[in-house]
């Protein structure tokens, strides 16, 4: 017994010395191979639906998300759109479908990707569509961005650092139209007829004098809490020149402020009033293509209102009709 063991080890030993002087040093065997394999599978190059997040270590991606830069010619300025597909996208080459543009990307970018897909989990309440966010300028922290770019006047709150740049909306404007939507128009298949945008706060002003200036450029609005308390109400005279020299106002409409934004709930300005004078000067004037809405969000304030409106503006915009 002793004497069969002895000889089985020597084999052994004897063939593992064979099998080694048949590699490159350094090279490991099948075996090895299969076992590294087993321990540590492959990382993918990206994170996906069915595979989930890359993992160690990586950051956290949203899935199905594309990043493009678009510059800007005039500015010289570099801004990123993120874009998101719908699920039935790639399987319907001849479908196009609504886009909607967010400001604010970097934060309203994913919530308006997540909460676009909730609402759809329990069978199709929205109508797909393609998501577009709409990034600072490359280079630039969000507030200075978004001060310069979303603002109609240079006169800025005297809240604001002495050194900072208001009232750039009107070039911004102009980079949107030229650079912007076309970039996406002719990279995707977007139905041009139905470009929304979703804008907060300086989000939301910049929209409006978009609606305003430009009434063309997007069909449908979710102005969420519009800072309509910029420079002493001046989106008020933007909604008098335009009422002065039109008849028509073509679009959907859907306002939603926090009913905390008010002083009462230690607010420098009455956002609340300031919404419901908005839209009590849109309906005023009759406009036969106007759809318009406002909601005031019970327990909401500033900050808290922005997913919650989001919610309803989408239902409001692109909410599938029963049987449809």
């Amino acid at each position: 017994m002793e004497r069969a063991l002895n000889k089985l080890v020597t084999g052994v030993l004897l063939a593992l010395i064979l099998t080694g002087c048949d590699k490159t040093p350094g090279t490991p065997d099948s075996k090895a191979l299969t076992e590294t394999s087993l321990a540590a599978p492959q990382v993918p190059a990206k994170a996906s639906a069915l595979g989930g997040q890359r993992g160690d270590g990586a950051p956290y991606e949203v899935v199905g998300s594309e990043v493009w830069n678009v510059p800007d010619p005039v500015s010289g300025r570099t801004y990123q759109v993120f874009v998101a597909l719908p699920a039935s996208y790639a399987d319907s080459p001849g479908r196009r479908y609504p886009v909607l543009y967010v400001t604010d990307a970097d934060y309203a970018f994913p919530l308006a990707r997540q909460i676009g897909r909730r609402l759809n989990v329990e069978g199709p309440k929205l109508e797909e569509f393609i998501l577009v966010g709409l990034s600072y300028s490359v280079g630039d922290e969000g507030m200075p961005s978004r001060r310069r770019d979303y603002t109609p006047t240079p006169n800025g709150p005297s809240s604001a650092p002495a050194d900072a740049v208001h009232g750039g909306a009107a070039p911004y404007i102009t980079y949107l139209r030229e650079q912007a939507l076309p970039f996406v128009a002719g990279r995707y298949r977007t139905d041009e007829s139905r470009r929304l945008l979703l804008g907060h706060s300086y989000g939301a002003l910049l929209g409006t004098q978009i609606l305003f200036t430009d009434p063309g450029m997007f069909a449908g609005y979710i102005m969420g809490s519009p800072s309509f308390w910029y420079d002493r109400n001046v989106m008020s005279r933007f909604e008098k020149d335009y009422a002065g020299s039109h008849n028509d106002l073509k679009a959907s409409v859907y306002m939603y402020v926090g009913e905390r934004e008010t002083p009462a709930f230690g607010n420098d300005a009455d956002m609340v009033a300031d919404a419901k004078n908005m839209q009590a000067a849109l309906r005023a004037h009759n406009y036969p293509s106007l759809r318009l809405k406002l909601d005031v969000l019970n327990d909401e304030d500033h900050l808290s209102v922005a997913p919650r409106g989001l919610t309803h503006g989408l239902k409001y915009l692109l909410g599938k009709q029963p049987g449809g």
